[in-house]
């Protein structure tokens, strides 16, 4: 989803992801990746958070997001199945001021550790249920319906540690020039996405090449 076409209407909007492109086709494609076409090389690093020894993979997001919500699934099973030395994060975006209510829901799920138990859950809100949550008192609201006191969640909330995430989640996603969602940040060198390279399915097999271009550079 492009940053010019977040508005409210634009979050009820159904949409589907490109087609899946077929192995035999992916694989001579693979060969032909360039940057500047299928990806963008970073004019200047961006700070990653990797191990020495990992490749730091970013996911790009935003809860009320379609495409985010319809990436899900595919971006579970390629976490699931990438090598040891990939590190994989998320990142959720900020184009306005409403979404900032969504990071920081984001980053208190991370510091309780119930990111794994509950960030399908608040897709399912929103896409499903049709919750906005949009708004400090309505993601305080939905957490404490998961079993999160209320209390204890606005107090994480307005910390200063998830404060300074949600900065630094800013800071990253423009040194990432990110201009729509979901993307990709790769060894915080490279960045691809879904309209780069012509389908998320395809932006994935982008990122394994990245990847392993990026096995063994120094940071």
């Amino acid at each position: 989803m492009q940053r010019r076409e977040f508005s409210l209407s634009a979050v009820s909007a159904a949409t589907m992801l490109g087609a899946a492109m077929l192995p035999a086709l992916a694989q001579a494609q693979a060969k032909a990746f360039k940057s500047g076409t299928d990806y963008l090389t970073l004019e200047r690093p961006a700070p990653v958070e990797a191990p020495a020894g990992q490749v730091e993979v970013i996911e790009f997001f935003w809860y009320s997001c379609p495409h985010c919500n319809a990436f899900e699934p595919q971006l579970e099973a390629w976490v699931k199945k990438a090598p040891k030395d990939v590190y994989f994060r998320r990142v959720p975006v900020f184009f306005r001021p409403d979404f900032e209510p969504q990071q920081r829901l984001y980053y208190v799920l991370e510091a309780l550790g119930k990111v794994d138990a509950l960030h399908q859950k608040v897709f399912y809100a929103i896409h499903v249920d049709h919750q906005p949550l949009n708004t400090a008192d309505m993601v305080a609201t939905w957490a404490e319906k998961q079993g999160i006191s209320k209390a204890k969640f606005v107090e994480m909330y307005n910390s200063f540690s998830v404060t300074t995430k949600v900065r630094k989640a800013t800071q990253l996603q423009e040194l990432y020039k990110v201009d729509g969602v979901p993307a990709l940040g790769i060894a915080g060198r490279y960045f691809t996405s879904g309209d780069l390279a012509h389908s998320m399915d395809r932006a994935l097999q982008v990122t394994d090449y990245l990847v392993g271009q990026s096995r063994g550079k120094a940071r």
